[in-house]
């Protein structure tokens, strides 16, 4: 009972709450008003057309008239002279229009502070597991793997490599997110990005596209028909891969320092990208100098990663059977009876990149 009857009075309490009580005391300074301009404003809402004599009143003898002068000034309240002898009246601008913008600030200032934190409990975690020597980490959730991710690329200083599969894996961070997000700032500090990517992901042209412009951009892309995993190795000190790829409910991620299993993890890459197709981009003076039209070395170079005429005829904006017709003209012009003849040519007149000794594997081998 005594329980009930402390509940009733804490209940009748709140319901009778006004600007000074000790329930929502100067709550609106967590927008950043004074707590004086807390109170004043709340007394306006309730008592509009106040005079600062009758405001100071209701507030203990307040001197409130600095304080209104304040409000007028940022938006919160307004002043009209409705007497003859010219004393000022306050009314409160509406709540929703005055604090809303006040409101959506600190909301994105915490949001913002709220990554921060994130971001430092992801670098103060990793540093006191490397320094007590953990070889393995283990991240549970998409909040933590994308934070970490992102904090390694962020943190790389010389090369980021990764394998990108194109079959379905939770999403934590898409190809073409980190495409915007990471891969432009890190190619801007000189970092060299290099990648293997699934042949699947040339089959549309949307994320063909994206490949497209990340080699424009200078980054390395090997072509392959089928990768293990999802794989991010930053500066071959640390790798961040799934726990198991297949897992389709919460991801769970292996972060893995220097050790036998990163030097293992390096060498897959490694064979992976060698094994692979590289894409390179065309020049302007390959393109001038060049007695291949580009758009037919564009479908040969398409051809030679394994793409079908369908796929090419997709990525590159063009009708399935035009792209047989310039490959057909292509085999009668060099005189070749098979694409694969068609594809032995191309490779030794130039008009595709060298692929047999990856010039860039060998580099970082």
């Amino acid at each position: 009972m005594a329980g009930a009857e402390a509940g009733r009075g804490a209940a009748g309490h709140h319901e009778g709450t006004r600007p000074g009580d000790p329930v929502d005391a100067s709550l609106l300074t967590l927008l950043g008003l004074g707590p004086d301009e807390d109170a004043v404003y709340r007394l306006l809402v309730d008592r509009p057309e106040s005079e600062p004599g009758t405001l100071s009143g209701q507030l203990g003898g307040l001197a409130v008239e600095g304080v209104l002068d304040s409000l007028v000034e940022r938006g919160l309240a307004s002043a009209d002279r409705q007497d003859s002898d010219g004393t000022l009246r306050y009314r409160a601008a509406p709540p929703v229009l005055a604090l809303g913008p006040l409101l959506e600030s600190r909301r994105s200032a915490l949001h913002r502070v709220e990554s921060l934190v994130g971001d430092l409990s992801e670098r103060h975690r990793s540093a006191q597991m490397y320094g007590a020597g953990a070889p393995v980490e283990v991240l549970s959730g998409p909040a933590a793997v994308r934070r970490r991710l992102v904090t390694m690329q962020r943190q790389a200083r010389s090369e980021v490599c990764t394998f990108v599969p194109a079959r379905h894996m939770p999403a934590l961070l898409s190809f073409e997110d980190n495409h915007e997000e990471a891969d432009s700032e890190m190619m801007r500090r000189g970092v060299t990005v290099r990648s293997v990517v699934e042949r699947a992901w040339l089959e549309h042209p949307a994320t063909a596209a994206v490949v497209g412009s990340c080699v424009a951009q200078g980054q390395h892309i090997s072509v392959t028909d089928r990768l293990p995993t999802k794989l991010v190795i930053v500066d071959r000190r640390i790798a961040l891969l799934p726990l198991d790829p297949e897992r389709e409910s919460e991801p769970v991620a292996l972060v893995v320092h220097r050790t036998g299993l990163l030097t293992a993890l390096v060498a897959l890459f490694e064979a992976y990208f060698e094994k692979g197709r590289l894409l390179t981009p065309l020049s302007a003076n390959e393109d001038a100098e060049s007695p291949v039209a580009a758009i037919d070395r564009q479908i040969v170079a398409l051809l030679h990663v394994g793409l079908t005429d369908a796929a090419i005829a997709r990525q590159l904006g063009m009708g399935h059977r035009t792209v047989q017709r310039r490959l057909h003209a292509l085999m009668d012009e060099v005189g070749a009876a098979t694409r694969f003849q068609l594809g032995w040519y191309a490779a030794r007149a130039g008009w595709l990149p060298e692929t047999s000794d990856n010039s860039v594997a060998q580099a970082h081998s």
